[in-house]
């Protein structure tokens, strides 16, 4: 996957939430969103599978992943499915000091801890076949 949209000076506050809305392409084979401190110290590696990489309709997952540590951690993998290709897509994802919280569709809702202990997420990235149409800060 070539890099899509990199922020890296967010900022964000426990308490504070982040929106994304967007559109899954219509022949969609995964999307990756990555938050963190920086690209080496990210708190969550969020990856649904439409069909890649040998998965199909499932979402992969990070909790954790270190600068000087090999790998992300212990991979996850969720059933749940609430996205379509070619659809309209909100995914919000709110943090506090204990960790973030992914809320997707169809009132499906993931939790990670916040195992950096990061105080702010500096870092977002999102990259494959979603494509962002508007970021908002709550």
């Amino acid at each position: 996957m070539a890099c899509g949209l990199v922020a890296s000076s967010l900022n964000l506050k426990p308490g504070e939430s982040l929106r994304l809305w967007g559109e899954v392409a219509p022949d969609a084979k995964s999307f990756v969103l990555n938050l963190g401190k920086d690209s080496n110290n990210l708190c969550l590696h969020f990856n649904p599978r439409f069909d890649a990489h040998g998965d199909a309709n499932t979402i992969q997952y990070y909790r954790v992943q270190q600068q000087g540590r090999r790998g992300l951690g212990a991979e996850q993998w969720e059933a749940a499915f609430p996205f379509q290709p070619g659809s309209a897509v909100e995914v919000c994802i709110s943090f506090d000091q204990a960790g973030l919280t992914v809320k997707l569709p169809d009132r499906y809702t993931f939790r990670f801890p916040n195992r950096l202990n990061l105080e702010a997420i500096n870092y977002m990235a999102a990259d494959g076949d979603f494509k962002i149409k508007c970021v908002a800060f709550d």
